[in-house]
C-alpha cells in the first residue's frame, strides 16, 4: 500500500495508524499538487487533497476517516476499531464524524491568510467550544474510549497539533493537553512523525489538508 501525504496534515492520522498496526506502507510526499516523482496529484485524487491510500490492487481510497477504518480492519485483533456492526463501531464513527466536521473543518479557514480577522476569531471561539466536549469526554480516561487507543485518537491528536500554529490557546483543557502528550509519546506516533520530518522542536504545517 502507498500513502500520499503532506507533512503534518491530516494524512498524519492514517500514517500513525499504519505504524500502530505494523502494516507495510510506502509513503509519497505531495507538494504543490505534485507527487515525489513529479506526477500530477489531481490525476490520483480528483478532489485534490491528502490523504490518499493506494491499495496493492490499484484501487484508490480517499477521506481520512474511511482510510483509518480500512487500515484498522486489516488487523482487527489490534483493537484500533471495534468490529463492524457493533454499537461500539458506530460510536467510533460518531466520534470520527465529530472530529472531522466540528474540529478539522473549523481549522481550515485559520490557515488561509485572506480570512478576515472577525472570521478568524469566530472560528477560534468555535473550536474552544467544541473542544469543551472533548475535554469532558477525556475526563478520567487515557484515550477517547478509555484505555484502548483507537483510530479516533490518532485523528484527534493530528488535528489538535494544529492549535499552536493558529494561536489557539488550549490552557483551559488539561485533559486534552495530557492526552496530546500521552499520544505523542507512543512509539508509533514518534515513528510516523519522524518519517514525515516532524519533531517536537520543528513541527511545521503550512496549511490544512484541503489546500496543502
Amino acid at each position: 500500500m502507498k500513502l500520499y501525504f503532506s507533512p503534518g496534515a491530516c494524512s498524519l492520522s492514517p500514517h500513525i495508524v499504519a505504524h500502530e498496526l505494523g502494516l507495510p506502507l510506502t509513503i509519497d510526499k505531495v507538494s504543490n499538487k505534485r507527487t515525489s516523482d513529479g506526477r500530477d496529484f489531481w490525476q490520483i485524487n480528483p478532489k485534490g487533497y491528502v490523504p490518499v491510500l493506494e491499495l496493492d490492487g490499484g484501487e484508490v481510497l480517499t477521506e481520512g476517516t474511511a482510510i483509518v477504518q480500512y487500515l484498522a480492519d486489516q488487523k482487527p485483533e489490534a483493537g484500533l476499531a471495534p468490529p463492524n456492526g457493533t454499537l461500539a463501531r458506530y460510536r467510533l464513527q460518531e466520534m470520527l464524524g465529530y472530529i472531522n466536521s466540528e474540529l478539522h473543518k473549523s481549522y481550515s479557514p485559520l490557515f488561509t491568510p485572506k480570512t478576515p480577522p472577525e472570521t478568524r476569531e469566530e472560528r477560534l471561539e468555535y473550536l474552544r467550544k467544541r473542544y469543551g466536549f472533548i475535554e469532558q469526554t477525556l475526563a478520567g480516561k487515557d484515550y477517547l474510549f478509555g484505555d484502548q487507543f483507537t483510530v479516533a485518537d490518532a485523528y484527534l491528536f493530528t488535528v489538535t497539533n494544529w492549535a499552536r500554529l493558529v494561536k489557539l490557546d488550549l490552557a483551559d483543557f488539561p485533559n486534552l493537553l495530557a492526552f496530546q502528550a500521552r499520544v505523542a509519546a507512543r512509539p508509533a506516533v514518534q515513528a510516523a512523525m519522524a518519517a514525515e520530518g516532524l519533531t517536537k522542536r520543528a513541527y511545521r504545517v503550512l496549511r490544512a489538508c484541503e489546500s496543502f
